[in-house]
């Protein structure tokens, strides 16, 4: 059974939250299953964009899937989310907080 990405988005904020990493929502897409979007916010002015990969983006036991799509300028990453989104008004864009370049996946 897959969560749905509002659920699965609160339970984000929430994991990387107990391990001491802010979170917000910067844009929030459909509840049921819109297409996530985490930014890493490296806090040098530089993130990596989080995104899902091409063909299926859950696996075999619901778990959504994420590759590494940039790691550039935070304005480069936003500039890209913003030409995604207007092509896709569903999408959801999570911003995290974490000099490592990692968020921490809930499970």
């Amino acid at each position: 059974m897959r969560l749905k990405s509002e659920i699965w988005v609160a339970a984000l904020l929430r994991t990387n939250a107990v391990n001491g990493h802010f979170g917000a929502v910067i844009r929030k897409g459909a509840a049921e299953a819109g297409a996530v979007y985490v930014i890493v916010n490296q806090l040098d002015g530089t993130g990596r964009l989080y995104g899902p990969p091409p063909g299926p983006s859950h696996d075999d036991a619901g778990n959504r899937l994420f590759e590494v799509e940039a790691a550039a300028p935070l304005a480069e990453i936003e500039q890209a989310l913003a030409r995604r989104a207007k092509i896709d008004p569903d999408l959801w864009i999570v911003e995290i907080e974490n000099r490592s370049g990692k968020y921490d996946t809930p499970i």
